[in-house]
């Protein structure tokens, strides 16, 4: 009785992708056994061509039409034909590691100047179609397990992520607000990495974006720059109030001139005066008026200190001076009492 040939995959690794027979001389009625979430695909010249699944078979001329098609397999016997045979694993593989080995550099619209963002997370994919996995992706290789498709893959999903996080920026979301919504990230790059790993004959079968971080030394930039921002925004508060006070003081020694009362007109300009001390405008424009109405009608000291607590009072309240500021002159102001 003949032996009979058995071919089967004999690597005992579950994170296998690909696992290539050995031999390469193959017989007519030999066993091919093609276990459970298995393909096993007859490669001939870097074509992919006779496909089996899972169960054992007989190998005849009838069954490898493609092949019988290029070589004439000869009938019976123990004459050889050269073949290569790929086992492919068309399970999910789910939870696969990505990440980006370096920062990937993008331009913050809000700060005005480039960061660096590091990502990663997990994904699932299955071979889809074996054919277009074994002649583009696969190739010559031998031997092919996560890591090794991590490998293949991870430059074209660091792209596809940089992609998306730049178009965040620049439309306006800023860095540090990105992590903000993980799950509308992920699901955007699922989509738009499927439609690229369909070309190998990939499904993608989930993609998740775990985390988003920035390095430390951009992270400090940023917080650097934050901080100076605050930092000129209370001063411009404070340059807005001394201005506000400013036009007030003018308004008030105005309406002082208008007035017929000469009593009017020595009580308005001392309130005027008043106000204006800190503010070059008040101070100029309050000389002035006090020559031009001949300061011959003083007003009550009291009656002067009344009025600019009141106008120091009306600043704070509309958020125009500090706190600080307002208490250190109302203290000037009574202790001049």
């Amino acid at each position: 009785m003949a032996i009979v040939d058995i071919i089967k995959n004999e690597t005992p690794s579950d994170s296998f992708f690909v696992w290539k027979y050995p031999n390469e001389e193959i017989k007519i009625s030999s066993q091919l056994i093609v276990g459970e979430g298995q393909q096993a695909i007859f490669v001939k010249g870097g074509e992919a061509l006779d496909t089996f699944g899972p169960g054992t078979h007989t190998l005849t001329t009838g069954n490898l039409p493609l092949i019988n098609k290029i070589i004439n397999l000869p009938f019976g016997g123990d004459t050889p034909f050269p073949a290569e045979i790929y086992f492919v694993a068309t399970t999910v593989k789910r939870d696969l590691k990505w990440g980006t080995a370096n920062p990937i550099p993008l331009m913050d619209k809000s700060l005005g100047f480039p960061v660096s963002v590091r990502a990663y997370g997990k994904w699932g994919i299955r071979i889809k179609d074996s054919r277009p996995f074994l002649v583009q992706f696969v190739g010559s290789q031998s031997y092919a397990d996560d890591e090794k498709i991590h490998s293949y893959l991870i430059g074209e999903i660091n792209q596809k992520i940089g992609d998306i996080l730049g178009e965040k920026l620049r439309d306006g979301t800023p860095v540090l607000e990105i992590n903000a919504d993980l799950n509308e990230l992920s699901n955007e790059a699922a989509e738009n990495i499927k439609d690229e790993f369909e070309k190998y004959g990939l499904e993608v079968v989930n993609f998740n974006v775990e985390n988003i971080n920035i390095p430390e030394d951009d992270l400090e930039k940023i917080q650097d720059v934050l901080q100076k921002t605050f930092e000129a925004e209370q001063l411009s508060k404070v340059q807005l109030g001394e201005s506000f006070a400013a036009i007030k003081s003018f308004e008030i020694l105005k309406d002082a001139a208008n007035n017929e009362s000469d009593g009017g007109v020595g009580a308005m300009m001392s309130a005027g005066i008043g106000l204006g001390a800190g503010f070059p405008l008040g101070q100029q424009m309050g000389k002035n008026m006090t020559v031009e109405a001949d300061a011959g009608t003083a007003t009550a000291p009291g009656n002067d200190i009344v009025a600019k607590l009141k106008d120091l009072k009306t600043l704070f309240e509309q958020g125009l001076i500090t706190e600080e500021q307002y208490k250190e002159k109302q203290s000037k102001l009574l202790d001049s009492l």
